[in-house]
C-alpha cells in the first residue's frame, strides 16, 4: 500500500469516528451481537488497511466495531460506489461544517485534496452547505407552506 494511500486512509478514518456518532451507534448495536473473533478480525483489517489502529478505534464499543468498520469500508473507503472519493469527501466536508465537527472538517478537507479537489471546489462545497442552512432557517422559521412551496417551485 502506498504511503499516500495509507495517509489518505488514516484521514478517512478520522471521519469514521464522527460518521459513527452521526449515524447513531444504536443502529449498529441493534444488529446481532459481535463475537470476539469478529472484533479481532475487524482490528486486523483496520491494521492492514491503515497500517495501524488509531487509539480512538479501541475506544469504540467492541460489539459495534465490526459492523461500523464494514460500513465505512463499503461506502466511504470504497472506490466502487456511485460517488467518487472526491464527491464523498466534499459532501462529508459540507455536512461536517454544519454539524460542526472539527475532526471531520480537517479529515474531509485532507481527503478532498488527496482526491483532487481544488481549493475552489472545497470553498464551494462549504458555501453550498451554508446556503442550504440559510434558506432552511428562513423556510422553517417563517413556516412557509410546504405544499405551496412545492407548487411554486415546479412540483405538484
Amino acid at each position: 500500500m502506498s504511503v499516500i494511500r495509507i495517509i489518505s486512509t488514516a484521514h478517512s478514518c478520522l471521519s469514521f469516528a464522527s460518521l459513527i456518532a452521526a449515524a447513531g451507534v444504536s443502529a449498529l448495536l441493534a444488529s446481532a451481537p459481535a463475537r470476539a473473533d469478529d472484533y479481532d478480525a475487524a482490528l486486523k483489517d483496520i491494521q492492514s488497511t491503515m497500517g495501524g489502529v488509531p487509539s480512538f478505534i479501541k475506544q469504540f464499543p467492541k460489539a459495534g466495531l465490526p459492523g461500523a468498520w464494514a460500513e465505512v469500508k463499503a461506502i466511504e473507503l470504497s472506490d466502487k460506489t456511485a460517488l467518487t472519493p472526491k464527491e464523498k469527501s466534499l459532501i462529508s466536508l459540507a455536512v461536517a461544517a454544519q454539524i460542526p465537527c472539527s475532526y471531520c472538517i480537517w479529515s474531509d478537507t485532507q481527503n478532498a485534496k488527496h482526491a483532487g479537489a481544488t481549493d475552489e471546489e472545497i470553498q464551494e462545497a462549504v458555501t453550498m452547505a451554508a446556503l442550504t442552512r440559510h434558506w432552511s432557517t428562513i423556510f422553517n422559521g417563517m413556516q412557509v407552506d410546504f405544499d405551496q412551496f412545492k407548487k411554486e417551485m415546479g412540483g405538484e
